[in-house]
């Protein structure tokens, strides 16, 4: 019998159903790679908002005058009705992200402004691709940053990478094994014997006593992920998510992590954030975007309530806006952005990296903020905090980090 079909087989004994269900195809292989002797690590969340973010009003530089003028109208300030929320030095937090304020206060919650690629493809597509796979310039890399972060044989956990989008995101695509759905309910395995007994039938010929074992932890692991039990999994007390899509996902990564599944890679992903016209200040369509983000992770950090030390959360996008608003009142394609940090292991209450006022002979190419952190920098700093003894250089070939930001710990 073939590798192929054993596979095949293995996959119908489990009988996995459900909308945008995807099963990367290396999972038995991760399942029989398993060792129990790996040491805890903590959990990676990410969280990516597609469609490039707006950094200068996800977190303003509120009193660089060079913002001010660049944007007439767009401009948030420290005073007046919806004000900007104060952090540290020149920047703030738009208003709409309040929900947040309480894990900058606890030191639970960083920024990184003037964080991108280190090119500058101005198309979503590009930045995209670019980012998730870590090779930034390369196009011809067919797995993503992810993915090779999970590449060691010696995790005990087959359900190691969730991701809760309808697709598998291209930061997991790779050979290690990763699951993706739309909602956690719609994920089902097949009640009553016929899966069990299929599975056992697979591996009754295996000789390798450990062979078996690892099989049956997988089969253990994949009856744990049924939603019909983590959908009994209680919210926390006084917790209470918002009624939208990000809310519905991250709640359902917080099911996950109380389950004990052994989750230690999730991923997901937000749309919207492409503001060319009538962004809005305080109020408008990018506040809602940002209403919906913040209402979303501050209910996720309560869920979770002691667990979050257990687990780092970064928010990233594929680039920034224009530094200047447009004619329609939005902003066009940029380069640099801003990246969020909460969690465990995160030096919170702090603007990290580097900043320049946005005067025009500070901008790239006269226009927008640049890339001053290479993006690879944090997220090579969150790996390494969350799984020590990551090969970075497999992660993200080519790169060379610099100076620490100390972000993480």
């Amino acid at each position: 019998m073939t590798a192929n079909l054993d596979r095949r087989r293995f996959l119908q004994a489990l009988g996995l159903t459900g909308a945008g269900l995807v099963l990367a195809p290396s999972f038995l292989a991760r399942a029989l790679a398993a060792s129990p002797t790996e040491p805890a690590r903590r959990a990676l969340v990410t969280v990516f908002l597609r469609g490039g973010a707006d950094g200068l009003s996800l977190v303003p530089p509120v009193e660089d005058d060079a913002y001010q003028r660049a944007r007439p109208t767009l401009a948030l300030k420290f005073q007046g009705d919806h004000a900007a929320l104060k952090l540290q030095g020149v920047f703030g937090l738009h208003p709409a992200l309040g929900a947040l304020m309480p894990l900058w206060e606890q030191g639970r919650l960083a920024v990184l402004p003037g964080v991108g690629l280190p090119v500058a493809p101005r198309s979503h597509f590009d930045a995209q691709d670019f980012l998730e796979s870590g090779t930034p310039g390369r196009k011809s890399t067919a797995d993503g940053w992810l993915n090779r972060a999970l590449e060691d044989a010696s995790s005990d956990a087959p359900l190691r990478a969730v991701a809760l989008q309808p697709t598998l995101p291209r930061a997991l695509y790779g050979n290690a094994g990763a699951l993706a759905m739309g909602r956690l309910g719609d994920f089902r395995l097949r009640q009553g014997g016929d899966a069990r007994q299929g599975f056992s039938a697979l591996y009754a010929g295996a000789v390798d006593r450990a062979l078996k074992g690892a099989g049956a932890d997988a089969f253990e692991a994949m009856s744990r992920l049924d939603g019909a039990r983590l959908a009994k999994l209680p919210v926390s007390p006084g917790v209470t998510y918002p009624g939208t899509p990000l809310a519905r996902r991250l709640q359902d990564i917080a099911r996950l992590l109380k389950g004990d599944v052994g989750l230690e890679v999730a991923a997901t992903e937000m749309g919207g954030w492409d503001t060319h016209v009538a962004q809005g200040v305080a109020q408008g369509a990018f506040a809602k975007r940002c209403d919906e983000l913040g209402g979303a992770l501050a209910a996720f950090a309560a869920d979770l309530g002691p667990r979050l030390d257990a687990v780092t959360v970064v928010v990233m996008t594929e680039f920034g806006r224009t530094v200047k608003e447009n004619g329609n009142q939005g902003t066009d394609h940029g380069v640099g952005g801003v990246m969020l940090a909460l969690g465990g292991g995160v030096k919170g209450g702090r603007v990290h990296g580097r900043f320049e006022s946005l005067t025009p002979d500070h901008l790239q190419d006269g226009r927008d903020v640049p890339s001053w952190t290479d993006v690879r920098a944090p997220l090579a700093e969150a790996l390494r905090a969350c799984r020590p003894g990551v090969d970075l250089s497999k992660v993200f070939p080519g790169y060379s980090a610099g100076t620490p930001l100390g972000m993480f710990t």
